[in-house]
């Protein structure tokens, strides 16, 4: 298919104009309609989930009878419930396991959901958690992928019989050939676990309409589409019976909001329960421990290269870490880059191997680009080392290599049809770009200097409109060969008149800030001869009135070169009809009506016209008058799917996806050798994306996903410990690039119109995602390369990474107390707190406060009861809150190496329904003129959900909390019965004496 005009002959073209979108209006007045904003019916129920504490558990009980009788709570769904209405998620491989809404038997990850409170506010069900008790015997936990790849770790799904649920080996030509005078370059590397968190985390909204309706549910999921029928199978209802619908706008999604959909079922379930409509919406903790990350994957890959620098060969050995379940759609993010595993390059010989392993960590999903950071991380370092092998400027090794110009439609070895593209010219206009930066001077000036900058490239091609058969390819063609072949992408849209001549716009494809209205405003009104303010776009979605299918939706950049080239497509086949309309009228042939500045008229008799909102009305009001063979109605829908796209061979060979653009990037950093920073000086990015809609919103997409390139880089990554808890759960602890970290990148484009798209438009909102951070890394290694060779570069690169790998000598740190106490298998968030309290009382004083129970008791912080259980041990119950997170903890503390009044150790353990926790400090009284100074030192432990808010809140928090349980003593000790100096400080500043 060659891209169609979008206007006739002459016309003003709005398509192609940097136009600025109409959807900003409303966002900037507060008019904006995200799901928190969608009203709700009276008698609406508030939802809170409970989530395990644990990374790896069995479930003995759960008691619930204290959290009913909760004034306020209408119900509570366990894991009973979901048996009873629901069934297991399918998997996309086939392997017993098995995935519940909601834990049934086992928990596998810190944040899985384990009950839902249903009460009449939020606050009754998060108050109503805390009295939930749950019995659970807790297992070891596998975090990394290599332990899960043993034969030796824990399983944890026992009837699968191994950690590693998919092994799949692929070859295509002749890559086990001998190739002679060749050498092989090998290198591994490491992608770790990441995100793009959206502004708005997930909101649902659920209602049970009894057996003969089903399910009613509104999210602010990108589109249920593929996952639909999921959802429904899940809730053992036909697809009819689930009725899902999309607001119209959405804080940001990045594919990350795709895992919304289990708790679209699991509110579907809870609204069940209760009787009553139930609205969940997600906080900030919830969602970064335990809604989805990008897969972490090890990657070996190996060239078989002449020394001309030509790649004969490349062999894949890839190992995905999917978390604990095989949520759909994974193991997609492998199998989405399949067909394209060469990249740019001319490679004919290529062997993959693709292992997927489960371990105890939420489970990973869509984030922007999926897969495409992952395999272009391996390749693109391995075109450095290449380089460095065989002494070649990394851009001409990578010229050597491009599919040339005259090769498109290239098809790749493993199938990708990569359909347009002039990848060396889009090099020289990007390399133009970073010396007129004066790129390499700069580097030239720093390094004459003595300061390390380096310059690193990067280039990827862009994958966009997914064939929906890719994720088929995980299974042998035998497998498939039963199943039936998959194939295909669907995008939908209607265009239509209304009585008065105004033109709507209806689409399959739930936006996440990308301007869908503004873009699809220009291209219908490019078709009727329109401006686009005339064209009103709906986005909201509701599956049980909208023209969808399975295939359809927002992913994978699919909006440019399918949504958009659909509803093209519809406002052609309107714009036909109405040329038979008005070619009657005139007394003309159809093609010789046109549609400009607002007017229908006659090209071969200009004087024969209409305004385009009287002509485009009159089939409402005089149906009967219409020419013979026009049928009554002026609505238009179209479906399109690209030809290009079908379902794997029997050779495993696959188009992934219908169209692929080419990104070539180059930046240089400075490396700061005192504090280990990395500075991206220069960026420079180039695109080729087919036909640019709108090159305003285009420029948008590359500076956001650049953005997030820069965050996975140098600042964003899930942290885990070694008994699985997870550690980056607050935005103190999960960095994200601010506006003052993240520099403006040159943008540079070239646009080579692909034959496959009906508007000739490739994506872009992916690729400085997949490009960003390779290049970044490249660079950072060339910086590094007056020093070391540095072949595995890990991300991100944080100044104390950074330091390590310059081996700069911190100061030794001083002897800390080590917790004595049993801690959980793992080793937890390790925290440590030192201080010293003057205290107007003798050192005697202070240790009979400390050998008091009743005094004692007043001392600790949330102290709620105190029970002496032997000589200097005692059992207390304890609430300790910490930023999102509060926890009421069955504690133990001990007292001992007892030196009366000198010196003595408290230590403490206890577990809680959100982790467990345990410390251990050194106390020393020393006399002073006026009374005690007591210095303290002090380290612990942290596991479970406790542990997500990070080590910088837990850090700060440990010390407040230590230092009031200190100043509480010395309170106690001299006799003191006013409010602590803090809080008098709190008065003070208020004008307050007290």
């Amino acid at each position: 298919m060659r891209p169609a005009s979008p206007v006739a002959p002459g016309s003003t073209a709005f398509v192609g104009q940097r136009l600025e979108r109409l959807e900003d209006a409303a966002l900037l007045t507060g008019r904006g309609v995200y799901a928190d904003d969608v009203g709700v019916k009276p008698g609406t129920l508030q939802a809170a989930v409970l989530r395990s504490p644990h990374a790896h558990a069995t479930v003995r009980s759960i008691d619930i009878g204290a959290a009913l009788q909760l004034r306020g709570v209408r119900a509570i769904l366990t894991g009973d419930d979901v048996q009873r209405w629901a069934q297991p998620f399918v998997v996309g491989v086939k392997q017993p396991m098995q995935h519940w809404a909601l834990a049934v038997d086992r928990v596998r990850y810190v944040g899985e959901p384990v009950a839902v409170v249903v009460a009449e506010d939020r606050y009754i069900a998060e108050d109503a958690l805390d009295l939930i008790r749950v019995d659970y015997e807790v297992r070891p936990a596998v975090v990394e992928i290599d332990v899960a790849l043993s034969g030796e770790s824990p399983l944890l799904h026992d009837a699968v019989g191994s950690n590693v649920v998919s092994d799949r080996h692929f070859s295509y030509g002749e890559p086990d050939a001998i190739f002679p005078g060749s050498l092989r370059v090998t290198t591994t590397v490491h992608y770790p676990r990441n995100s793009c968190s959206p502004m708005e985390c997930a909101v649902v909204i659920a209602e049970y309409l009894g057996e003969d309706e089903g399910y009613e549910a509104l999210s602010n999921f990108m589109g249920p589409f593929s996952l639909h029928a999921v959802m429904a199978l899940a809730l053992k209802v036909p697809g009819n019976k689930l009725r899902h619908k999309v607001p119209r706008d959405s804080g940001g999604s990045f594919g990350v909001k795709q895992a919304v959909f289990p708790y679209v079922v699991l509110m579907c379930l809870a609204a069940r329960k209760a009787g009553a409509p139930v609205k969940w919406v997600e906080d900030r903790l919830e969602h970064l421990s335990a809604a989805t990350s990008a897969t972490a994957r090890l990657a070996t890959v190996a060239a078989d290269v002449r020394d001309d620098g030509r790649i004969l060969a490349l062999h894949w050995d890839q190992v995905d870490e999917v978390g604990a379940y095989l949520r759909a759609p994974e193991p997609a993010t492998f199998y989405r880059m399949h067909g394209c595993l060469t990249g740019a390059y001319d490679i004919p010989n290529l062997k993959v191997r693709n292992r997927v392993v489960v371990t105890n960590k939420t489970p990973t999903g869509l984030v922007r680009g999926f897969g495409g950071p992952q395999v272009y991380y391996a390749l693109e370092r391995l075109l450095d080392r290449i380089a460095i092998e065989l002494k070649m400027d990394p851009v001409e090794l990578r010229r050597r290599n491009f599919v040339k110009a005259s090769q498109f439609p290239y098809k790749a070895a493993a199938g990708a049809v990569l359909d347009s593209g002039d990848y060396d010219r889009m090099v020289d206009m990007t390399l133009a770009a970073a010396r007129e930066q004066g790129l390499y001077e700069r580097q030239r000036t720093a390094r004459a200097a003595g300061r390390l900058y380096g310059i690193g490239v990067a280039a990827v091609v862009e994958p966009s409109v997914s064939n929906m058969g890719y994720i088929s390819t995980v299974l042998t063609p035998a497998q498939r060969a039963k199943a039936g072949p998959k194939n295909g992408a669907i995008a939908s849209a209607t265009v239509a008149v209304d009585l008065l001549g105004g033109v709507n716009v209806n689409i399959a494809s739930a936006p996440a800030g990308q301007g869908h209205m503004t873009v699809c405003a220009q291209v219908v009104a490019d078709a009727l001869g329109l401006q686009p303010a005339q064209v009103m776009v709906n986005v909201e979605f509701d599956t049980a009135k909208d023209a969808w299918s399975v295939a359809a939706g927002n992913y994978s950049s699919r909006f440019a070169g399918a949504v958009a080239g659909v509803v093209h497509l519809a406002a052609h086949k309107l714009r036909d009809k109405l040329a038979l309309i008005a070619a009657d009228q005139f007394g003309c042939l159809p093609a010789e009506v046109a549609f400009a500045g607002g007017e229908i008229y006659n090209t071969a008799n200009p004087a024969l016209r209409q305004p385009f909102i009287r002509l485009a009305a009159n089939p409402h009001w005089a149906p009967a008058l219409l020419p013979e063979g026009v049928s009554p109605g002026l609505r238009e829908t179209a479906f399109w799917t690209p030809a290009v796209l079908a379902a794997p061979d029997e050779a495993d060979r696959v188009n992934t996806s219908a169209t692929y653009g080419f990104v070539f990037d180059i930046c240089g950093v400075e490396v700061d050798v005192n504090t280990g920073a990395v500075r991206v000086d220069r960026y420079v990015t180039g695109h080729d994306a087919g036909r640019l809609l709108n090159p305003a919103l285009a420029d948008g997409q590359i500076q956001g996903a650049f953005a997030q390139g820069l965050g996975a880089a140098l600042l964003e990554e899930f942290r885990y410990g070694g008994d699985g808890s997870f550690q980056s759960g607050t935005l103190a602890d999960y960095l994200m690039p601010t506006a003052c970290e993240t520099p403006d990148p040159v943008i540079v484009h070239l646009e080579t119109l692909s034959p496959f798209t009906p508007l000739g438009a490739k994506g872009l909102g992916e690729g400085n995602n997949m490009s960003t951070p390779v290049c970044i890394a490249n660079a950072f290694a060339d910086a590094l390369s007056p020093r070391m060779d540095l072949a595995d570069v890990r991300l991100p690169l944080t100044p104390g990474r950074v330091l390590e790998l310059l081996e700069v000598q911190d100061p030794s740190p001083r002897e800390m107390p080590r917790p004595k106490l049993a801690m959980p298998a793992g080793e937890g968030l390790a925290l440590q707190a030192q201080g010293e309290v003057d205290i107007p009382a003798p050192p005697e004083q202070v240790f009979a406060v400390l050998l008091d129970p009743v005094a004692l008791a007043r001392v600790i912080p949330g102290c709620h009861a105190l029970q002496s259980t032997g000589p200097n041990r005692y059992r207390a119950d304890v609430t300790v809150g910490v930023g999102l997170v509060k926890a009421r903890y069955e504690a133990e503390i001990i007292l001992s190496d007892i030196d009366a009044p000198r010196s003595l150790r408290l230590a403490g353990s206890g577990r809680s329904s959100l982790g467990t926790g345990a410390g251990t400090g050194l106390v020393t009284l020393q006399a002073t003129a006026t009374g005690t100074l007591l210095k303290y030192d002090y380290s612990a432990q942290v596991g479970g959900k406790v542990a997500m808010v990070g080590s910088r809140m837990l850090e700060g928090a440990a010390r407040i909390i230590v230092a009031q349980l200190f100043e509480s003593l010395g309170r106690q000790a001299g006799g003191e019965a006013v409010a602590p100096s803090w809080w008098r400080r709190v008065l003070r500043l208020l004008g307050v004496r007290a």
